[in-house]
């Protein structure tokens, strides 16, 4: 195989993390993220954010940071929304129900949800006390296809849900691809006003692992710390990835590697458009969904790894093409053209 496109973590780090870590590997820190590198990651992110009110913990991974948030607000019969192919209902073994919170779902073809979706959900769950209480929205920034939301949809889906008292949660595993698109206008500041707790992935965007979960709303801060150490997330060396955070909040590297890893995924989108190819959504990030013949995805399985993601018609197959931050141009370059050869 000449190389993978099935995700954006099969590297390990960048090499400023690695350095790091190694060059700081024998000093003595406190446990639990109580670490100096971990309070320097959370200066830096909340100086990033122009806001010094955010509450910020590091945690493993996505699952782990979706499970902890969403079962530490809700009630055990309250419920989250979601769009039908949302990260907690399709890639996360039933995390959500296995703590006891019923997943409400939507169907999406963009991976986004709007007013008008959330609004059906509710008023299929009146008849109270016999149903779920919908309490959360759980949206993904980047989606699980792709797409971002702009500015203008987060600030409407905000001002719905604290009329109707539910929870804004954005999930931003890939948050540096969304914040880097050529077509975002959000930033984090915006985020710390209109959703009331997200989290920016390190996982996805150069880091060996990690996510820093961003508490906005006064009300679900406290005692946040006790989920984390219950459901097994408050990691004695919380520096491993308060460290991490700190080198990827420092020189703007969390942006840089995200910036090349959509420039690499645009290239491959305009080559192919250039050659009539259709993709399965408009994504301006790292995640592409070309629609190819499913003669030439065979051919092309022989050569790289990625994802058949799904059936368009009996002839073609939409694949999943996810570039990764640390992805060399050169291997772009000839993949855009082996592809094309294929055809």
């Amino acid at each position: 195989m000449k190389y993978s496109f099935k995700n954006d973590y099969s590297e390990g780090c960048h090499c400023d993390i690695l350095k790091a870590l190694a060059d700081t590997n024998y000093t003595q820190q406190d446990g639990y993220g109580d670490d100096e590198y971990s309070q320097k990651a959370r200066e830096l992110i909340q100086k990033e954010m122009k806001n010094e009110k955010v509450d910020i913990y590091f945690v493993s991974g996505g699952t782990q940071a979706n499970l902890i948030v969403i079962s530490s607000i809700l009630k055990p019969y309250e419920s989250v929304i979601s769009a039908d192919n949302g990260h907690i209902n399709t890639h996360e073994a039933g995390s959500i129900e296995a703590v006891g919170h019923k997943i409400n779902t939507i169907k999406s073809k963009d991976g986004k949800l709007r007013v008008s979706d959330i609004k059906q959900i509710l008023d299929e769950h009146l008849e109270v006390p016999h149903v779920v209480k919908p309490k959360m929205v759980y949206i993904s920034n980047s989606t699980e296809v792709g797409t971002i939301y702009k500015k203008d949809e987060l600030e409407e889906l905000s001002k719905f849900c604290k009329k109707q008292k539910l929870y804004l949660f954005l999930d931003g595993a890939r948050l540096g691809s969304a914040l880097c698109s050529s077509q975002n206008d959000v930033t984090l500041h915006n985020l710390t006003k209109l959703v009331d707790v997200f989290y920016i992935g390190g996982t996805k965007n150069g880091a060996l692992l990690g996510e820093a979960i961003v508490i906005n709303n006064n009300n679900l801060k406290e005692d946040f710390a006790y989920n984390l150490k219950q459901k097994g997330a408050l990691m004695s060396k919380g520096r491993v990835l308060g460290l991490q955070f700190m080198i990827l909040f420092q020189n703007k590297l969390f942006y840089k590697l995200a910036t090349h890893a959509n420039a690499m995924a645009e290239k491959i989108t305009i080559a192919l458009k250039k050659q009539n190819i259709t993709f399965l959504t408009n994504s301006s990030t790292n995640q592409i969904f070309p629609i190819l013949s499913n003669d030439a995805i065979k051919k092309l399985e022989k050569l790289y790894g990625f994802y058949v993601w799904q059936k368009i018609d009996d002839k073609n197959s939409a694949i999943r093409l996810v570039i990764s931050w640390n992805v060399e141009e050169s291997i772009v370059d000839e993949f855009i053209k082996v592809l094309l050869d294929l055809r």
